[in-house]
């Protein structure tokens, strides 16, 4: 089931859009609070964003910027403001697609079934991880934090990862190094090690001290 973020702040044009795309059995969450869509974006993690231009606090065009400092999943404006200044100033801030209000439902419909078939059909779905405020982009191997990037090297992804994955439980040194090199054989305990601290002072670096927490004996878990 995708899930679909919509930031539209008529309530009555929002309700209709959600219940016609749950029908087709999307997932849809409607913005809450306008001041803080990035964070809602962060935590619901959307495969697709339907955006409004004219919303409380900031209008559409800030918070598809904002979005893309963090994400590359699709964005399709809808607003009546479509004349060809506006549909070009959408394009130039990121988005992918933008639909004329007054608009019919089933064309809205159609629109995103194409925008996610061309999206996530042939390519790596873009799976983002969230944790705290921390977010972690797997197909780019980029984890974000208040508004600071870091790149990550493939063990780093795959440690981070799997440590997101498992929230605030225990991952034991065992399943880390099964993950790092995907191998049940033996591995020196130490490469591990050596792969965690470079992590650390990375997440340090971006002001997530003591992030990976150790547990003694065992192995790791998240803060």
């Amino acid at each position: 089931m995708y899930r679909i973020y919509l930031v539209e702040d008529d309530v009555i044009i929002a309700r209709s859009i959600k219940k016609h795309l749950e029908n087709w059995e999307y997932e849809v969450q409607c913005t809450k609070d306008f001041s803080a869509v990035t964070k809602e974006f962060a935590e619901f993690a959307p495969q697709l964003v339907l955006m409004d231009i004219g919303l409380p606090f900031y209008n559409g065009y800030y918070w598809c910027s904002e979005i893309r400092k963090i994400s590359k999943v699709p964005i399709i404006f809808l607003s009546s403001a479509a004349d060809n200044m506006n549909i070009v100033m959408a394009v130039n801030m990121g988005a992918d697609d933008f639909i004329a209000k007054p608009f019919d439902l089933s064309v809205l419909t159609v629109k995103v079934q194409a925008m996610l078939r061309r999206t996530y059909d042939f390519t790596e779905t873009g799976e983002m991880l969230t944790y705290h405020g921390v977010m972690l982009q797997v197909a780019e191997a980029v984890l974000t934090y208040q508004d600071k990037k870091v790149e990550l090297t493939r063990n780093e992804l795959r440690i981070l990862k799997t440590l997101m994955e498992n929230k605030e439980k225990v991952v034991s040194r065992d399943t880390l190094m099964t993950k790092l090199w995907e191998s049940d054989c033996f591995v020196d305990e130490n490469t591990l090690s050596v792969n965690v601290n470079r992590l650390r002072r990375k997440l340090a670096d971006a002001g997530l001290e003591d992030f990976i927490l150790t547990k003694k004996g065992i192995g790791y878990r998240l803060k």
